[in-house]
């Protein structure tokens, strides 16, 4: 690494986080004013829900005012009993086990709890996955979802236009508590049934039943479970008209993994498009989208962890996602999201809307088998084109081979480390020349400053300077910009390795040497306070990764070609150096230990890389073909023509502005 390669990464970084500063405060502001247009809209709603029931409430006691004209004893009686119940308990039956817990289903991947009221997912245990936990702790089992944290309504309108949520239904079901799964495929099958028809529902004569149905399906080694809604027989109950429903569904995320902040941060609501376009929503502030064209799927998704509904007998029509980011004070729970799909059934009567469900980790090779781009909720850089193809064809094909030989992730990473280091060595190799190439050339370059000693304060001197300095470049084939291209060419796979192992779900909770968790920072020593900018621990393979990169750019400084300006500027330069490692030590302090291990390899391949070409490269024999090349005349091409004919007459308007 070159002086001109680490100004390029310093003026790179330096437009990072300058960018990064100004769209965090951009964003704070942006969000707080979501957040306050969010609540109005919710306080609004909450008002019209408000009005909508009591308008309900008056077109019932006026319809049951008219009947009592016609049928006074009997009506009477039966609308004062009404008046004492909601109206969902008044529209639907309230089964006899109703007072009994939830529905349980148990697969050789998880425990899922319906509930008995909503009969919606209401709980998810992964069984032999584990939340974090200390060193020597027990490590509880993730739970995704727990009580209120989920739930799914649906709206339905009855025949008077009055709307009951199907959140507030009892469902029953042929099976009592629980459902087993360890080998065949099997159905949970929830139905609530009207009130108003439970004759036709009891009766022996041979009736047709009415009821909602949510049928589940099963299966015992997967994440994913069918999910469809069936109407059946509905049409003497829900008002007929209105052939378009809308499944609210929503979900409070709470922390799995050890550093919350990165987590919050990769948790947000991805989307596929009926184009099959894949993309997400804001992840660090509350966003909100409406979509006037169908969805093919929705995913939370949470670091390591995504829950997808995928829509299959038909897309979702329209719908409208929402994600609220908790106060900064606020470390319960990561983000609440909301999604309101929207889909249309042909009729009332025998009609169904059928889905998928995938509640599970968000591992790309696992996401990848159902080819429907679940995939790409885990963050691989899918913006950028290079990003994407070096995370998709050779690092994660790479790593997942190396994985099938069962060892340990740490001699993975050091294996992957080596395999892309040895890929990149003919660019390694090029740009070692070049620099080797410019010390040759050191006599040289301090012959022209001394030519030249004016010419940082004389611009007609610092003209030719430039001139003479090109020339001598020219005629010993040597670029100055040759060893900026073959870095420039790097920096795709050291950007790709950013994105891969923070969302590498092989990662997570794999220990090696100190670090307990390579998907997230190690810490030997843990701090009683906090230090603006680094955290309030100690991560060994960060600080180890710090002092790897100071001793690679000392070793740089020496071997380096003095630079062209006066000693103040190179002072300058030299200190500019080592900020970009103090930097990095306060940014990936708090990042995965897997990625500061990576990069402290990659420094220590390219010590003993840098060595093995110094031993192959004799300085002294380059020295001599570049003198020989300075001998042989120099054929300018018509692009280095131009060039100097540009030159010539900047140097020629600047002599006549001086006699002005």
């Amino acid at each position: 690494m070159d002086k001109n390669t680490i100004i390029g990464l310093l003026l790179i970084f330096a437009l990072f986080m300058g960018f990064s500063f100004y769209t965090s405060q951009k964003n704070a502001k942006h969000r707080e004013q979501v957040e306050k247009e969010m609540l109005a809209q919710e306080e609004k709603a909450r008002e019209d829900s408000i009005a909508n029931a009591v308008a309900a409430s008056m077109a019932s006691q006026l319809e049951t005012t008219n009947n009592a004209a016609t049928n006074a004893d009997s009506t009477a009686n039966r609308a004062a009993e009404q008046q004492k119940l909601p109206l969902y308990a008044v529209a639907f039956q309230m089964p006899a086990d109703a007072a009994n817990g939830d529905f349980k289903v148990v697969t050789n991947k998880a425990i899922y709890s319906f509930a008995r009221k909503g009969g919606y997912l209401k709980r998810v245990e992964f069984k032999n996955v584990y939340k974090f936990a200390p060193k020597d702790s027990v490590k509880p089992q993730v739970v995704l979802f727990d009580g209120d944290n989920n739930n799914i309504n649906i709206d339905l309108m009855l025949k008077n236009q009055a709307v009951v949520h199907s959140k507030d239904l009892t469902f029953s079901s042929d099976i009592k508590d629980s459902l087993v799964v360890n080998e065949d495929s099997a159905v949970l099958s929830l139905k609530v049934f009207p009130a108003g028809v439970a004759a036709a529902n009891d009766s022996t004569d041979g009736s047709a039943e009415s009821y909602i149905e949510y049928l589940y399906t099963f299966y015992p080694n997967d994440y994913h479970f069918g999910f469809k809604v069936n109407f059946v027989n509905m049409s003497d109950c829900l008002y007929a008209n209105n052939l378009d429903y809308t499944i609210e569904w929503n979900a409070l995320l709470t922390c799995q993994e050890r550093n919350y902040q990165i987590e919050r941060d990769m948790s947000t609501i991805y989307y596929m498009d009926n184009v099959d376009d894949v993309d997400n929503l804001d992840e660090r502030k509350s966003d909100k989208k409406d979509f006037s064209s169908p969805l093919k799927w929705v995913g939370f998704k949470q670091q390591f962890f995504t829950s997808t509904m995928i829509a299959k007998s038909a897309d979702f029509s329209t719908a409208s996602l929402k994600v609220n980011v908790p106060a900064k004070n606020e470390t319960s729970y990561l983000k609440t999201m909301t999604a309101d799909l929207d889909f249309r059934v042909d009729n009332l009567d025998n009609s169904s809307f059928d889905m998928m469900m995938y509640v599970g980790p968000s591992q790309y090779k696992l996401l990848k088998e159902y080819d429907m781009k679940l995939e790409r909720q885990v963050p691989l850089g899918w913006g950028f084109f290079l990003l994407q193809w070096c995370n998709r064809y050779i690092i994660i094909p790479v790593f997942n081979w190396l994985e099938s030989y069962g060892i340990s992730y740490g001699i993975i990473i050091l294996i992957l480390s080596l395999f892309i280091k040895l890929l990149v060595t003919p660019v390694n190799y090029k740009t070692y020349i070049s620099s080797a190439k410019m010390r040759a050339l050191k006599p040289e370059i301090e012959a022209l400053n001394k030519k030249f000693p004016k010419a940082d304060q004389n611009q007609d001197e610092m003209m030719k300077k430039q001139q003479a300095t090109m020339a001598l470049y020219k005629s010993a084939k040597a670029s100055p910009m040759a060893g900026c291209l073959p870095a420039l060419i790097q920096m795709p796979i050291l950007i790709a390795m950013y994105r891969f192992f923070p969302s590498a779900y092989e990662l997570r909770q794999q220990s090696f040497l100190w670090a307990d968790d390579l998907s997230s920072y190690d810490s030997i020593l843990d701090l009683s306070f906090n230090i603006p900018l680094y955290g309030n621990h100690v991560s060994l393979f960060t600080l180890l990764m710090t002092v790897s990169t100071i001793a690679y750019t000392y070793m740089n400084n020496k071997l380096m070609t003095p630079a062209t300006g006066n000693n103040d500027q190179q002072r300058m330069m030299k200190i500019m150096m080592y900020i970009m490692p103090i930097m990095f030590l306060f940014m990936f302090n708090s990042f995965s230990s897997g990625l500061t291990y990576y990069y402290l390899l990659i420094n220590l391949i390219t010590f003993a890389q840098n060595g093995i070409f110094m031993l192959t490269v004799n300085q002294d024999k380059l020295r001599a073909q570049l003198l020989a090349n300075m001998k042989k005349p120099v054929q300018k091409s018509k692009w280095q023509q131009r060039m100097e004919e540009m030159v010539r007459q900047q140097q020629e308007m600047a002599k006549k502005q001086g006699r002005k």
